[in-house]
């Protein structure tokens, strides 16, 4: 197996057609009839998207007889596993800074504090939903930039 750069690993994965068949693989190896099944695709749209999947790294394909069975290459996805790790660090890193501040700066009431249902709410579950409602207003306006709407 040639290992791919980072750019054409993504760009192989890219496709949905293509996730489908690497989760299918993540399964099992499957003759190439058994990955077709699926799709509404026609025999050489099938096999061009197996040989992006190749040219990347991420299948092999082998010859038994008549048949030509694919195999997931697990290994080909650890560079870009890698590469979105670095960055899950980073926003984990982010989002605990936030929820210290959240709890720094929110208002502090008594111990004997209770909520609408009557049981007492400790202050740190207050600091992880205020965190947790800014980190969903985040993602929410990121949404709405992207499909078009404005702030």
């Amino acid at each position: 197996m040639q290992t791919a750069d980072l750019s054409t690993v993504f760009a192989a994965l890219a496709d949905p057609t293509r996730r489908a068949i690497v989760a299918r693989l993540s399964e099992g190896d499957a003759a190439v009839k058994e990955l077709a099944e699926p799709f509404a695709l026609s025999g050489p749209a099938i096999t061009k998207h197996l040989k992006v999947l190749e040219r990347a790294g991420l299948i092999s394909r082998s010859r038994e007889g008549k048949l030509r069975p694919c195999r997931l290459e697990a290994s080909a996805l650890a560079p870009a596993a890698d590469w979105i790790d670095q960055y899950r660090a980073m926003w984990e890193a982010q989002l605990d800074r936030l929820g210290e501040l959240l709890a720094r700066t929110a208002p502090r009431s008594p111990p004997s504090a209770t909520n609408a249902e009557g049981a007492s709410e400790a202050p740190s579950s207050r600091a992880k939903s205020s965190a947790a409602r800014v980190r969903t207003a985040t993602t929410s306006k990121k949404r709405g930039r992207r499909h078009g709407r404005t702030k």
